[in-house]
């Protein structure tokens, strides 16, 4: 994923934690704030594992994010990974995303431009 797609800033995700809707799933928990352009960042606690576990679990996370952003609205988004992520698949992963993302309501549909 680019750099330019990323939250790295602490205001940044205290901003999101704070004024953002949450969503949440056995593997992770989604929050999002709209705003003009599409920002994410990922979190994963040290209560998951190891900092090779937790590496692990945020480049599965940040690569099944990937392939949704051409079908995202604008907004600001942070992805906070829980325990069961750690031996998901990326299938059950990429569902349980695409699960948050519609309850969300950011997920456009295929054919549409809005």
């Amino acid at each position: 994923m680019q750099r330019a797609f990323r939250l790295r800033k602490n205001k940044q995700f205290q901003y999101v934690y704070h004024k953002g809707k949450s969503c949440a799933c056995r593997e992770m928990v989604l929050l999002h704030v709209r705003g003009p352009h599409l920002q994410v960042g990922f979190s994963v606690s040290r209560k998951v594992g190891n900092s090779v576990v937790r590496n692990r679990v945020k480049r599965c996370l940040r690569e099944q994010f990937r392939l949704f952003l051409p079908r995202l609205r604008p907004g600001l988004y942070v992805i906070i990974a829980r325990v069961g992520a750690v031996g998901a698949d990326s299938a059950r992963l990429h569902a349980a995303m695409e699960k948050l993302l519609r309850g969300q309501g950011v997920l456009r549909e295929e054919g549409s431009g809005t």
